[in-house]
């Protein structure tokens, strides 16, 4: 082995000591399967082979589950991969937390490497135990090429992850504009809700991402969707301060005046999370200032309650406070 290479190896062996098993180096790190995995971690085809040609096992897993072909998925090491998996590595092995190489593959965007993985037979329905699927991954990171794969091999566009969100939510979430219409056209659901009741649309809204929503409604989205609670795309808006958005939703014909569950208007949100600047632009938009919610506060008396001040000048030019 040469030098260079024996200092790489010794790094690793330090580095798989401390981070990987949680303590110092042990005698068990010096075995042929945890050689062959740091190994790989340094992208030694050439080292990889000589050890399984010594008998180590190509599957054998790290304390977390993590195989060899792993490792080599995650560096997009194709040279590696393709070793391993000739040497009979399980393309769907799985970690303690359920990912598999072809998730690996889809978090760290290595298309050629999730190419060979999906032709060798890796199966594009396995998910992680938090319900994520290697196309929910692709769409979150916005690797169009990968989402366009995954859906040509029979990737769900309609599967959810344990908290009820789709990849097109997860997409929307992040803005890739780009996916978006991949997933619809491949029969996402524009309509399906999280646990919250939230569809991408009001998810998109609620993170403030402009396009997103732009093109989710472009494609069929409902603009006046409204989640478990009854807010709805321009509330959630509202509340996290997204003046752009904001503006773009009562462009495109959101009602300023819905109510959600609790009665509470935009202007009443405005109101409450002390965004003035978004009250002056409910207020041009015609938003009305008569409506009242469950305790019948107008946004007015949620002014006063809360005392913010900026609204007030806004919402009651006449009020002088008491001395």
């Amino acid at each position: 082995m040469a030098p260079s290479r024996t200092l790489c190896l010794q790094a690793a062996l330090l580095l798989s000591g401390l981070v990987l098993v949680g303590g110092p180096v042990c005698a068990a790190e010096t075995d042929l399967e945890t050689e062959l995995r740091l190994t790989v971690m340094i992208g030694d085809a050439a080292g990889a082979a000589a050890l399984l040609d010594r008998g180590a096992s190509v599957d054998a897993p790290n304390p977390f589950g993590k195989t060899a072909l792993m490792f080599a998925v995650e560096s997009g090491d194709l040279e590696t991969v393709t070793l391993l998996l000739n040497r009979g590595a399980d393309i769907n092995a799985r970690t303690v937390a359920g990912c598999t190489p072809l998730t690996f593959a889809a978090e760290t965007g290595h298309i050629h490497i999730s190419a060979m993985l999906l032709e060798r037979g890796a199966r594009v329905q396995d998910r992680t135990h938090s319900g994520w699927d290697a196309l929910m991954i692709a769409a979150r990171h916005g690797i169009t090429a990968m989402v366009e794969q995954l859906l040509s091999k029979g990737a769900d566009p309609k599967a959810a992850d344990r908290e009820g969100r789709t990849a097109l939510m997860q997409a929307a979430a992040k803005g890739h504009t780009e996916v978006l219409p991949l997933l619809v056209r491949a029969g996402a659901d524009l309509e399906a809700r999280d646990k919250q009741g939230a569809t991408a649309l009001l998810i998109a809204a609620e993170r403030g991402q402009v396009a997103a929503v732009e093109t989710l409604v472009g494609l069929g989205a409902q603009l006046d969707a409204v989640d478990a609670l009854g807010s709805t795309a321009l509330i959630l808006a509202v509340g996290h301060g997204h003046v752009a958005m904001v503006e773009r939703l009562l462009a495109m014909g959101a009602d300023p005046d819905r109510q959600d569950h609790e009665g509470t208007t935009a202007l009443m949100e405005a109101v409450t999370t002390d965004h003035a600047e978004i009250i002056d632009r409910l207020l041009a938009a015609g938003a009305r200032t008569d409506l009242r919610d469950a305790a019948g506060r107008t946004a007015a008396d949620r002014a006063l309650q809360l005392g913010r001040s900026q609204a007030i000048a806004r919402l009651v030019p006449d009020f002088a406070p008491t001395p």
